[in-house]
């Protein structure tokens, strides 16, 4: 029989034992930067993936490092440690339109990071107030145009700022279309909306997913989305290529690890979060956004990263936007 000391050592060493892998779970908790405040489309997104990932990664949280236009929070990803722990997202600005518009980064998005996958695309829009579409009777992109090159300088459109993804997608379309319309920057993508639900500002490029509500709402007139393909969304919204050969911009965001990860540790993540943008849960979580998933190996994630990069340079350039 055991004596009271030994029966004391024994329970010690158990509840020791039993307490390991509490531990063990504690320290390997996973963790999604996201470089903006709570509240928006990424970190709606990533707070949907981080619970339809707990079944195979265990714990995940998502912590918002917002600031400096998503370079603190990047910033922060690439200087983690390479574990496999913390995870980032990389964004059409961060890793696409940064590199051009920002003399300096506080990384170096080719450098720095190790794809994981893509996470989703969210098709642009080109819309008008509805009060001014229908005063200078304006109902398709055709008619836009006409009325730009009729009236060169008579127009205006707004953006969250210069450098933004609305400002460079507004400068591509007059580029192609021929036109010439007065940029207005605005401090912000809600405050460049609001100029145009006023009537401020005649057209932006935004998001669907945020102005989805405005457009059936009858606020805002939809011309013509800035994908390749028509939205599933909204499959009567014609595309600005249809109009306009060759013209493609929307906006998307993916996940990416430091680069010293090791593979395998890269690919088991892939594995986790494709299979959980390809469950109907997080489809049709993603769907209230507009938004659609879009799981990617992470060559084609890094493929794809380095051709928006390619594309951006150009587009940048030709706007003439500068950040510092």
């Amino acid at each position: 029989m055991l004596n009271r000391r030994h029966l004391v050592t024994t329970v010690a060493l158990a509840t020791s034992a039993l307490m390991l892998p509490a531990l063990g779970q504690a320290q390997s908790t996973t963790r999604i930067v996201v470089p903006f405040g709570a509240g928006g489309p990424i970190d709606q997104t990533a707070r949907v993936l981080a619970e339809a990932v707990k079944g195979s990664l265990g714990t995940v949280i998502v912590e918002n490092r917002p600031g400096a236009g998503g370079n603190i929070g990047v910033s922060a990803v690439a200087k983690a440690a390479p574990d496999g722990l913390t995870i980032g997202i990389a964004t059409t600005a961060s890793h696409g339109i940064n590199p051009w518009l920002f003399s300096k980064l506080p990384y170096d998005p080719v450098k720095d990071f190790a794809p994981v996958t893509q996470m989703l695309s969210v098709p642009n829009v080109l819309v008008m107030n509805a009060e001014t579409a229908q005063r200078l009777n304006i109902h398709t992109l055709a008619d836009l145009i006409r009325y730009a090159k009729a009236n060169p300088a008579k127009l205006n459109y707004g953006s969250g700022g210069n450098g933004s993804a609305g400002h460079l997608a507004g400068e591509m379309f007059k580029n192609q279309a021929g036109v010439f319309a007065v940029h207005i920057p605005y401090n912000g993508g809600n405050p460049a909306q609001l100029g145009l639900l006023s009537g401020q500002v005649d057209f932006n490029f935004d998001n669907l997913a945020t102005a989805s509500a405005n457009i059936r709402a009858g606020k805002l007139k939809a011309l013509a989305v800035t994908t390749a393909q028509r939205t599933a969304t909204m499959p009567d919204v014609p595309t600005v290529a249809e109009t306009l050969p060759g013209f493609s911009i929307d906006t998307w965001w993916g996940l990416v690890v430091p680069a010293a990860t090791p593979a395998d540790t890269v690919r088991k993540l892939n594995a986790a979060f494709t299979q959980a943008l390809q469950s109907p849960d997080v489809k049709a979580r993603f769907a209230m956004l507009m938004a659609e998933p879009a799981p990617s190996s992470p060559e084609q994630f890094g493929q794809f990263m380095n051709a928006e990069r390619t594309k951006y340079e150009r587009v940048v350039k030709l706007s003439g936007a500068k950040v510092d």
